[in-house]
Parts: structure tokens; sequence; C-alpha cells
């Protein structure tokens, strides 16, 4: 008889060959990631793979273990310059996962006093946010989106709406004016979207020391304010850095939370027919679909043994969300009502500061959505929607949706908020064009006209 108690690895996965580490990457990864992580189990809480082509890295895939791993500062750190492959050159300079993994000065890469001094800055200036002003804005932005491919009768829910809603809202809330907005919409579309990734990147930080250097003479009332003046007394450089930190870090997870919630309602019909449909949705998807399937890069300080796995000093150790939240350790605990004991957001010091007006802008945005296009259905076969690939994100390609055409009236200009509705200036790209054809300044002259 077969002996079937060790799983197979799924097709196209290089682990058939022995001693190969398993791919994070490439279309049958995003195909079927929970195919992947069912296998990986059988190594235990922690296992052998690659993130990109001579990148290895450790993956944590229990829960216990990675709750472990995140509340333990002591034993490892988040300072990537602690990388080892890094430092040895041994991580191919052209990586697509290099710039994600790489040292910046901002609370993710930073250890002890000086990541709670940087983490307390960005926990008290995100807790001055007005749950009532975050709404608003979700509200306007979603209304402005829905204007501009509402009369077609179609629209990619991502492209046009969950890709951009997340950006518009954090401009908002950070009080981007608009010819700053208008880069910093560029700049962060460019750095997931993959093209000409470091000219997006420059273009990105070069917009945020812009609005830096605009609050320290013009303070106003949002985040970016709050930061300069918290008793931190952040550099410029560290405000810099944080502030990107904030509106990076903030986007894609939230455009994949928004897209993948959109994607579990479209595609389960059982949904329709129970109450609070949004909110169940959306603990599903964080549940079994994460928007940030797998990071939360550490470092141990020192060799030792983890998780079954001996490892050196330097070592690249990932967390799985995905795996650990659909391990067979966390079966009985949702089952028994603990519906939001996931780790979608992280966990420890380091866990996500903006989780609330994360989830606040996802159901504002699916609800307003639904409100304005209440017979939006999936315009193509569910089972013909595509991932994209990577070891960290997890989103669609592309959301096609149909609806009966809407004219949605424009909020009146009284909802706009004083701080950002600025009169358009003209935006400088590095080639001589306007940024991605200044959205930023659409959006708030639409407010306005």
């Amino acid at each position: 008889m077969d002996d079937h108690s060790t799983p197979v690895p799924p097709p196209g996965c290089p682990a058939h060959h022995s001693g190969a580490r398993v791919p994070l990457y490439g279309a049958e990864f995003a195909a079927d990631p929970q195919a992947y992580y069912a296998y990986l189990r059988h190594y235990g809480p922690t296992a052998p793979v690659e993130l990109a082509p001579g990148v290895e890295a450790t993956l944590v895939t229990d829960y216990a273990t990675a709750l472990h791993l995140l509340q333990d500062s002591a034993s490892f750190r988040k300072d990537a310059r602690r990388w080892r492959a890094l430092g040895e050159g041994k991580v191919p300079p052209d990586s697509p996962v290099a710039p994600v993994l790489a040292y910046r000065p901002n609370a993710m890469f930073t250890d002890g006093a000086e990541h709670l001094r940087l983490r307390q800055a960005i926990t008290d200036s995100m807790a001055k946010v007005d749950s009532r002003k975050v709404s608003q804005a979700t509200a306007r932005v979603s209304d402005f989106l829905i204007s501009q491919f509402g009369s077609r009768g179609s629209a990619d829910l991502l492209g046009d709406y969950a890709k951009q809603l997340p950006l518009f809202v954090f401009n908002e809330l950070f009080g981007v004016p608009a010819d700053i907005g208008d880069r910093v919409v560029f700049g962060i579309a460019g750095m997931f979207d993959g093209v000409n990734a470091e000219k997006a990147m420059g273009v990105l930080f070069a917009a945020v020391g812009e609005l830096v250097a605009l609050k320290r003479s013009r303070p106003g009332d949002d985040v970016t304010t709050w930061l300069m003046q918290h008793p931190a007394q952040l550099t410029d450089e560290e405000m810099v850095h944080q502030v990107a930190l904030l509106m990076v870090g903030g986007n894609e997870p939230l455009r994949n939370l928004i897209g993948n919630t959109l994607h579990r309602l479209l595609t389960h019909d059982a949904y329709a027919h129970q109450g609070g449909l949004i909110d169940e949705a959306i603990d599903d998807t964080l549940w079994e679909n994460p928007p940030m399937s797998n990071l939360a890069p550490h470092y141990p300080v020192a060799d030792m043994d983890f998780g079954g796995t001996r490892l050196q000093a330097g070592d690249l150790v990932l967390v799985s969300f995905a795996a650990a939240n659909t391990g067979p350790a966390l079966t009985a605990a949702r089952q028994a009502g603990s519906n939001r004991a996931h780790l979608a957001w992280s966990a420890g010091p380091h866990a996500c500061p903006s989780k609330e007006p994360a989830r606040q802008i996802t159901v504002t945005a699916v609800e307003n959505l639904l409100n304005q296009l209440p017979d939006v259905e999936l315009a193509v076969p569910a089972d013909s929607l595509t991932w994209r690939p990577g070891p960290f994100n997890r989103g669609l390609t592309t959301l096609p949706a149909r609806f009966t055409p809407v004219d949605l009236a424009r909020r009146s200009p009284a909802a706009a908020p004083a701080e950002t509705v600025t009169r358009p200036q003209p935006t400088a790209a590095t080639d001589g064009r306007t940024e991605r054809g200044g959205m930023w300044s659409q959006f708030l002259n639409w407010l306005t006209r």
C-alpha cells in the first residue's frame, strides 16, 4: 500500500527534486498558494523557501511559532542590516524582493529604544485621526472614483477602484496638496506595479520631502503635522521615512483587502443571505486570504534551533500569515467564535498601527460601492481570474465587473477639507510630463468645480 502521509509538492514546484527549496513566486504559487502551504507544513512549524531566484529564507507556517517569533524581540531583530546573505553578496542586486526587504531608517526596520521612539510617534499620531473624518474622506473618494466609471456600466474594480482609493484617502489624512499628491500617487503606484520602480521610488521620496518642508512652514490638522509636532522630535529625514512608511505600508495591504473582500462578496452567494455581510466578508478574507500573505522579516541574533530548523545569526526568517491563519491549530479557535484572532495584522511590537482605520476604510469603500451599484456582478467566470505573482502580497490582477449604469451626483463642495482643496499646480515629472495624469488634482477639481 502506498504511504500518503507526506504531501506531494504542488505541480510545477521544484521541491519535486530532492533538496530544493519551495518557491513562493511564479504563476503556480499565485494560482494556489494554499496547496504550497499545505505541503510546507510537512516540514514542521518552519520550512525552507525561496522568495525569488537566489533569495533563500525560512518561513514560519505555524500560528504558535509565529506568535513566538513576533513577540521575541530579544532573540530576533528587525534591522535588515543584519541580513547575512545580503551582506555576503548572495542576494542578486536586481532581485525583485530587495526593495521590500532592504533597510530603511523607519519603525519597521528598527529595534529597542529607537523603535519605541519612532513607533510611539506613529501610534500617537494615528490615534488622533477622527473616525468620522476617515469615513467622510473614504466616501468622497469612493463617489469620485465611481463617477469616473459609473456611466459605463462596467469597470475593473481593482484598477479603477480598490487600487486608487487608499492612495487618495491617505493623501487627505496626511494633508497632501494637489501637486505633491499627484507625485505621491505616481510614486506608490509605480513601486508596486514594478514599472520603472526605481524612478517611482525617487519621485515618491522627493514628493514626501516637499510635504515635510511644507508642513514645517504651514502646519495643518493632519497626520504629517501631528508626527512633526510629536515629543519624539523627528528630524526631517526621520519624518520623510516615517511618512513614506505609513503611506506605502497603508496602500498595498489596503488595496488588496478591499479587492479581496469584493472578490469574496462577488463569488460567494452565501453573504447575500446573511446579516452584516460586509463585516463577515472582511473577517473571512483576513482569515483565509489576507492581503499580506508572507512578510514580517526577522533575523536571529545568534545561531539557534527554532521551530525544528537550525538557524544561523542573520538568516532571513519570515512569517506566513496566510499559512498560520489556515493551519489546523486555528480551526478550533475560529469555530469557537474567536473570529479576530488571526495574524493578518501581525502581532507583537511591530503589529500594524493602522488596523482600525484600515478596517473602517474597507467597510466604507465596500459599502458605498454596493449601495451605488446594487446589482454589480462579475463580468467574467470566477475561475478565469488571475492573482499577482510574488511572495509577499495576495491580490488579483483585475476584477472585471458589470452593473446597471449610474450617473453619480457630485457631493457638496462643503464636504471637502479646506487643507487639501487648493488650486492644482502643474506637476513636473522627471520626463517633462504630468505624473499619472494628475489623478489627485482631478479629484480635488471634482470636489470644487
